[in-house]
């Protein structure tokens, strides 16, 4: 169970960072939105699969290697992790500075598996 920390700064983020489910995701790629998907696992469980046409950052260097991905402040920044946590917090502080639209997949790429 994560401690009340944990949820205390999960809800925080969750003021500054959209969520969308699965079935979001694949209607923004199905339309040809414009966006950058954005994975933030670890490089093991990159290996193990991953959503097409992702960028995988981990989690720790997100902030780092944002510019190498985009400077533009609006581009639309998609994150996802396993579960949805780090991919939330990666995009709280992307948010923090100056992203304007950073969505996390709810759910992570365990629920776009399961979807």
């Amino acid at each position: 169970m994560p401690m009340p920390e944990l949820a205390n700064l999960l809800n925080e983020a969750k003021k500054d960072v959209r969520e969308i489910g699965p079935a979001d995701l694949k209607h923004m790629q199905q339309a040809g939105e414009e966006f950058v998907l954005i994975d933030v696992r670890e490089p093991e469980e990159v290996s193990r699969g991953t959503i097409a046409n992702a960028i995988p950052i981990p989690r720790g260097l997100v902030e780092v290697k944002i510019d190498g991905v985009t400077t533009d402040k609006d581009k639309k920044l998609v994150l996802y992790c396993a579960g949805g946590v780090r991919s939330l917090l990666a995009g709280w502080m992307l948010a923090k500075m100056g992203f304007r639209n950073v969505i996390s997949l709810a759910g992570g790429y365990n629920g776009w598996m399961k979807s």
